[in-house]
């Protein structure tokens, strides 16, 4: 009896274990549920993605009671709901049967600075047929942000004065093809900075509220202010832009940009132009007046002062001088204190003065290989004093806006000669070329008729960040390089950086028999990194006779009434 009662203990306690075991592997094997999210690996800012979330039953038993909750990453926007969070009850999904496999889908848009991950969750809980315990699998899926196709910089001047009021803007610009609202910008100011106003008006002097946002629209923000500092000192501005979502305010775009606080017995000094500090301009003349100025106890006399000019960018062949004599072997210039007065006798305290004029070539041999800046040099001397004088010569920048029809670039599409009601679509290509010294900040800009629009075609693509119009001012503006030094010698020695954007006109009634403005005149203009002079150029605007379309006739450029 023993012996059977001690068989009947161990045959227990061996089922016992092998219950406990078939326990312990059933709910914690990973085969019994397979959970997964599908979905991009990387996706544009706000563009919609679809989450897929699978899973199977993989086991020999049913699984009871699931219940399913789905996370999408933070500050998604989804139209179906306002939380992020959706939940599938089990009344929904029913049991999980062996072998069965289920999916549901969820869409939202994400928002996120470029490169920010973005992570989805998802949660399933549920019963193993015949066991009371609850489990839960769970997984995750990262989405990279790879871009946020909105331009946002800031076009800072390289320099100010120190206590003097000065002006920057921030251009804005979408390509998005989903539209933007509840946007703010924030600036933040060196701590020396003295905000002095904007337009449009602040929320607080730094803080800015943006409309919709649609696609091809932009806008600039001005700001006034003014900054002090010691001479050569950087201050650093930074903006970011952003969306409201969940009441946080999330980044989307961040810019920095800097700009620096910017002083014998003979005296001899010279203007140029009527100024003592002069930068000069190719093709222009220059007007020298040399002033010589006794400042000690005796007089000077029968004085010769001589001036040797040196520098490419001179015209010899154009030198004009009062009293003087100009030698071109050498290229200076000799005034004899028998034709000058004042050289002949110049007493304590006295001052007087010779003048010439000479004329800068608008253009002047340049080489690839060069890493020279222009200067024009005057070496004067009179008596057994000497004066060294330098005069910077600006760059030359040169643009280009043309309008076509047809073109390589785009297919238009409207009525030629251009109808009253009807769009037609241009082709509008700028180009930029710099001569002479390394420019920064360089920016074409026009503007807009009223009846002209942004179709939001940009080529080439990589220049679409560097694109941005103000609805408001209908001005366009091209940031030319990016941020980058347009090198000298840019366009001349190699391809000039271009852009080709497209426009569609709807002709007034008003413009009936008349050419119709597709584009207002261009200017160029950009900061000279060696004179630190802002340098323009100004091209004429485009209207529809398109005179550098041969397709395109002049009497094709007048507005039909549309029948």
């Amino acid at each position: 009896m023993k012996r059977f009662i001690f068989i009947i203990v161990i045959l227990g306690l061996g089922l016992a274990a092998a219950g406990f075991w078939y326990w312990q592997r059933n709910p914690y094997s990973k085969e019994i549920l397979k959970l997964e999210i599908l979905g991009p690996e990387e996706i544009n800012l706000s563009e919609e993605v679809e989450y897929t979330v699978r899973f199977k039953n993989n086991g020999n038993v049913r699984l009871e009671d699931p219940h399913l909750t789905f996370e999408f990453p933070q500050y998604t926007l989804s139209s179906e709901e306002e939380t992020i969070r959706r939940e599938i009850k089990t009344e929904e999904m029913g049991a999980i049967y062996p072998g069965q496999e289920k999916t549901f889908q969820f869409k939202g848009r994400l928002f996120g600075r470029k490169g920010e991950v973005k992570t989805a969750k998802v949660w399933l809980s549920y019963k193993v047929k015949n066991l009371k315990a609850s489990y839960e699998s769970s997984t995750t899926l990262n989405t990279v942000i790879k871009g946020v196709p909105i331009t946002f910089n800031l076009d800072l001047p390289s320099k100010v004065e120190s206590g003097r009021d000065f002006s920057f803007s921030l251009n804005y610009f979408s390509n998005l093809d989903y539209p933007l609202t509840d946007l703010g910008v924030r600036i933040e100011y060196p701590s020396s900075f003295e905000f002095l106003g904007s337009t449009p008006s602040s929320l607080d002097k730094k803080e800015w509220e943006l409309s919709l946002l649609n696609k091809a629209k932009g806008g600039r923000i001005e700001v006034r202010g003014r900054l002090t500092g010691d001479a050569g000192e950087q201050k650093i501005f930074k903006a970011l832009l952003g969306v409201w979502r969940e009441g946080e305010f999330v980044l989307l775009k961040e810019v920095s940009k800097g700009t620096e606080i910017g002083q014998t017995h003979l005296s001899i000094f010279q203007r140029i132009n009527g100024r003592d500090e002069y930068i000069a301009n190719p093709g222009e003349v220059l007007h020298y007046e040399i002033f010589f100025r006794n400042v000690g106890d005796k007089p000077f006399k029968d004085l010769f002062l001589v001036s040797n000019l040196k520098g490419k960018p001179f015209n010899f062949d154009n030198v004009k001088v009062n009293d003087g004599e100009f030698n071109k072997g050498d290229n200076s210039i000799v005034w004899d204190w028998r034709d000058i007065p004042k050289l002949s006798f110049l007493d304590q305290g006295e001052e007087g003065m010779v003048e010439f004029w000479v004329e800068i070539k608008n253009n002047w041999e340049i080489t690839a290989s060069s890493e020279e800046n222009f200067i024009l040099r005057n070496e004067v001397l009179a008596s057994e004093m000497k004066e060294d004088f330098e005069t910077k010569v600006n760059s030359k920048l040169i643009a280009s806006q043309k309008g076509y029809y047809q073109n390589e670039i785009f297919d238009n599409t409207g009525p030629i000669p251009p109808k009253v009601g009807e769009e037609t679509t241009y082709t509008i290509v700028w180009q930029a070329k710099n001569y002479y010294n390394d420019l920064k900040n360089v920016r074409m800009r026009a503007e807009l008729p009223g009846n002209v629009e942004l179709t939001g075609k940009i080529f080439p693509e990589d220049q679409k960040s560097n694109f941005t119009f103000d609805v408001v001012s209908r001005e366009i503006v091209w940031r030319v390089e990016d941020d980058n030094i347009m090198e000298a010698g840019t366009g001349i020695f190699n391809s000039a950086p271009n852009i080709a954007f497209q426009v569609s006109l709807e002709p007034y009634s008003s413009q009936k028999g008349e050419k119709a403005d597709i584009i207002r005149r261009a200017v160029i203009q950009g900061d000279d990194q060696w004179t630190d002079e802002i340098i323009r150029d100004e091209v004429s605007g485009i209207d529809t006779s398109l005179p550098d379309d041969s397709s395109v006739s002049g009497e094709e450029g007048e507005v039909e009434d549309n029948d």
